[in-house]
């Protein structure tokens, strides 16, 4: 429905993890930006969480609401686990409270982008007669978007190849947006991570692997690296940011390198605003197949080898990885992981030039960096507006 005052209402949902937040962030922005008058944004999450410190650093309004998590579980006993019982028993109460909250507000649209606390506030957009719309950020549709999914009035997915995941009868509802990604992503400058990190240790003739598993690091992915580190340097500069637990480690793996080739190595615990041109001055990337990793690989056109986490809820991440691969647009390390296979496909990668931009160019293929003004659009038009 249309306010008589002009504004466009919408309560957007989903948290737990920054790849469900990051979405919303950028859904917001890009209706505050628009033609469309004044736009009035409601957050619902859970209390003391990222979705909560997120909106309160955009100047979102927030509410909390009870939420519940549903534990995995190969076996039907293991579903009625103390934890999960005790969860269940939390989203009813999330979704009286979200209807209230619904009701309240009078949102024209309701946007939900996964994750465990979307649930309670989806159900209770139906239950009030609001028009919801659902964003899928993995190839593989989360159980939450799957639920919401079937009472959505428009499902906005990343990937093509995940609208034939979908129930008939959703899919004449489904349409391809992408993953955003952040705009300053793609804005970097080679130049400015040399100087701004101090790499002028890096022999710019050769390629430069960017290697990152993640804010925290990954002791899987270190522990590779440093398994095949004084062959790495011998064939391109590293910029490694390992988690900010192990530099010291690696540092010690980094101090037996020879010393021609120990400048062309740099380990850095996290990588903040530098980002941008990190990725810029990268050729090839390894790091985990998350869905915000792999949106950010795709619009940038990049090279990668994945490795996939392993515990990632559904094995989202191994499916992410092998729908790049089966495009030609990565390499997915799937299954066992050794130092051996690492270093094979990497040798691929950088003793082939030809080889290397193929693969970026494939990715780039795939990249969606308007994704957030495609998602911007579908919320307008479900809730009936233009902009």
């Amino acid at each position: 429905m249309k306010h008589r005052d002009g504004v466009l209402r919408v309560i957007v949902t989903g948290g737990g993890t920054g790849g469900h937040v990051f979405p919303v962030v950028a859904a917001v922005r890009e209706l505050r930006q628009r033609d469309v008058g004044s736009v009035d944004v409601l957050w619902i999450g859970a209390a003391d969480s990222l979705e909560a410190r997120t909106a309160a650093g955009e100047g979102i309004a927030f509410a909390a609401v009870a939420t519940g998590k549903l534990r995995r579980s190969s076996s039907l006993l293991g579903l009625f686990s103390a934890a999960n019982v005790k969860d269940m028993i939390r989203v009813p109460l999330g979704v009286f409270q979200a209807r209230r909250l619904v009701r309240d507000f009078e949102p024209d649209v309701v946007l939900a982008a996964g994750g465990y606390v979307a649930v309670p506030v989806g159900l209770a957009a139906a239950w009030c007669g609001r028009r919801l719309v659902v964003h899928e950020q993995t190839v593989r549709i989360g159980l939450a978007n799957r639920l919401l999914a079937r009472v959505a009035a428009r499902v906005a997915v990343s990937s093509s190849s995940t609208v034939e995941l979908l129930p008939r009868r959703v899919r004449s509802r489904t349409v391809v947006t992408g993953n955003p990604v952040r705009p300053e992503i793609l804005a970097g400058e080679p130049d400015k991570a040399v100087s701004g990190l101090g790499l002028h240790g890096f022999d710019r003739c050769l390629p430069t692997v960017y290697v990152t598993g993640g804010a925290q690091g990954s002791v899987q992915i270190n522990t590779l690296v440093a398994q095949i580190l004084p062959w790495l340097v011998d064939h391109a500069n590293v910029l490694h940011q390992c988690g900010t637990a192990n530099v010291d480690q690696i540092g010690d793996v980094a101090g037996a390198l020879d010393l021609d080739a120990e400048p062309r190595y740099r380990a850095l615990g996290y990588v903040g605003p530098e980002l941008p041109d990190v990725l810029a001055l990268a050729d090839v990337m390894v790091s985990r197949a998350g869905a915000g990793t792999i949106a950010e690989i795709t619009a940038a056109g990049k090279a990668a080898v994945l490795i996939p986490l392993a515990s990632s809820a559904g094995n989202e991440q191994a499916h992410n990885a092998r729908h790049l691969a089966e495009a030609g647009a990565a390499v997915a390390l799937l299954g066992e992981v050794t130092a051996d296979r690492l270093r094979e496909e990497l040798h691929a990668l950088l003793s082939d030039d030809q080889v290397r931009v193929q693969v970026a160019a494939r990715a780039a293929d795939l990249g969606r960096p308007d994704a957030a003004s495609r998602l911007a659009v579908v919320v307008l038009e479900v809730a009936g507006r233009t902009g």
